[in-house]
């Protein structure tokens, strides 16, 4: 276990000092806002990029911290009642891929693991076995994976959603080997019992033809700068090193080519496409992502870059007779096609929003979303429940809108802000939602709806996590930043209640002000 660490000493957090170049040389790190009476107090859990899993106070000291997992290829950590954890562990040379999901207890002890039957290149040749799991995994018991008191998920006995890859040729969509996304259910006893590939339904989301033109001249363009290794990635090429989630660099925002920004550069400037250029095929050189040793995986063309996969949960929609909505199904959202989708259990996508949000009027009050983290359905238990909540990132995205920058079809949807956004799903109506002329992160991210209505929101590529109001009120603020001191991105955090680690003590919450002198909302 790594020594705990607290970076809160000065106050706001404290003031990083950083090196010559166009960003503050002086910026805060740790809490540098808390309204204690208007926050709903707990612990936070933050799935790093470059990292093991923490878990912080609303201070902002580092109370505990999990060794051996890996945020940065499989995406986010998870902790249950009695301070159980559940993360990705191991990352594949070249790949945006965990090797297996791990449970362990507070102590570190391991109590489950699903390692999966696909076989991948070995350090020293021959094969392992690899789960291929990706950016998210679910518990049955555990709607959008995240607290809601009406919902307590169990050590044991639930199965687990797993969004995963798989290599095939489909010269329906591409010349060469496809990168395709594959959601799996594992029972309890670790056997599958439900699968589904997206190329096998590639007619069901709202593709144009101009669309599959544009996917197939996007593997042509073929190659990739480096191993677009983690969640930081986030395509459609991967860059060089600084592309690929831990072997990124800290900046909150990621230039053309994956390289990292200068603190205080988010939402700078023009769309920043992750990783710059066509879209990736995954693998080949570069360095690997934490933990990523061995022979680098082969080639293959991540043509939707799936990034988040969610069972449905239970809702007062199919409560009412709406069967879209049954609770086993999955909710997914495709980063490259800008599209989210639900999937019945017969593999039919039943409910789609995207990827042309001219498509209908109430998409069109909507606005278009482009490449989406995170879409799930609010829990049972919280105020929201049943709408869609998803943190539109902005950036580049989609298939076949030719514009006059983006002439091959690909990435022409293009915006420099994000936004977290509630929908009625029925309705197709925008219920709440959060934006700023600052507010940015060009991948990874998420939002999470908390039992007192706030909504705590992870800015990622900035390393920002706050906490807002209904009437969109910044009452809580986090800025992440490692041991040496730099900013350290997010991938995702969750807000869990004290009682759900009772090893830990139950910290002093003391509130914080911003000194005099910083500009605040």
């Amino acid at each position: 276990m790594k020594p705990l660490r607290s970076i809160a000493a000065l106050g706001i957090g404290g003031l990083l000092v950083a090196g010559a170049g166009a960003a503050p040389s002086v910026f805060p790190v740790g809490v540098t806002l808390y309204e204690p009476e208007q926050t709903w107090n707990g612990y936070t859990v933050l799935s790093l990029l470059r990292g093991n899993p923490v878990v912080i106070d609303m201070n902002g000291h580092v109370l505990k911290e999990w060794d051996g997992f890996n945020d940065s290829a499989g995406g986010p950590a998870r902790i249950l009642p009695n301070g159980e954890i559940i993360a990705p562990v191991g990352a594949r040379q070249g790949r945006q891929e965990s090797l297996r999901l791990a449970q362990q207890d507070f102590n570190g002890k391991e109590i489950w693991s699903l390692a999966g039957n696909s076989d991948i290149e070995a350090a020293g040749g021959g094969t392992q076995k690899s789960l291929r799991q990706h950016h998210d995994w679910q518990r049955a018991d555990f709607p959008a994976g995240y607290y809601s008191p009406d919902f307590k998920p169990a050590s044991t006995g639930a199965a687990t959603l797993v969004l995963a890859h798989t290599d095939r040729t489909l010269p329906q969509i591409a010349d060469g080997l496809v990168q395709d996304d594959h959601l799996i259910e594992y029972g309890p006893d670790g056997k599958i019992r439900w699968e589904w590939y997206a190329a096998d339904h590639k007619d069901e989301f709202g593709f144009t033809a101009a669309a599959f033109l544009a996917i197939r001249a996007g593997d042509r363009a073929g190659g990739a700068g480096g191993p677009g290794g983690g969640p930081g990635g986030g395509g459609p090429r991967a860059g060089g090193p600084g592309a690929g989630g831990a072997g990124g660099g800290a900046g909150p925002a990621r230039g053309p080519g994956g390289a990292a920004g200068g603190p205080g550069a988010r939402g700078g400037g023009a769309p920043q496409r992750a990783g710059g250029g066509a879209p990736q095929r995954a693998g080949g050189g570069g360095a690997p992502g934490r933990g990523g040793g061995g022979p680098s995986a082969p080639r293959a063309y991540d043509w939707l870059h799936i990034n988040s996969a969610t069972y449905v949960g239970p809702n007062h929609w199919f409560d009412a007779g709406d069967k879209r909505f049954d609770p086993q199904n999955v909710i997914i959202c495709s980063r490259q096609a800008s599209f989210i989708a639900i999937i019945a259990r017969d593999g039919h996508v039943v409910w789609r929003m995207g990827p042309d949000y001219r498509e209908t009027p109430e998409l069109q009050r909507i606005g278009q979303i482009i490449g989406q983290h995170h879409a799930h359905f609010i829990p049972k238990g919280l105020p929201g429940a049943g709408n869609l909540m998803v943190f539109d990132n902005g950036g580049a995205s989609g298939y076949g809108f030719d514009t006059p920058i983006e002439r091959n079809g690909q990435g022409g949807l293009a915006r420099a802000t994000s936004r977290v956004l509630e929908i009625d799903p029925v309705k197709m109506d925008t219920v709440w939602s959060y934006t700023a002329s600052t507010f940015y992160s060009t991948n990874i991210s998420g939002a999470q709806r908390l039992p007192n209505g706030n909504t705590l929101i992870t800015e990622g590529a900035g390393s920002r996590v706050f906490e807002v109001t209904a009437d969109k009120k910044i009452v809580w603020e986090y800025m992440s930043a490692g041991a040496d001191g730099a900013l350290s991105s997010v991938y995702r955090a969750y807000r869990v209640p004290y009682e759900w680690i009772p090893q830990l003590q139950k910290p002093v919450e003391a509130a914080v002000k911003p000194p005099a002198g910083f500009h605040t909302p």
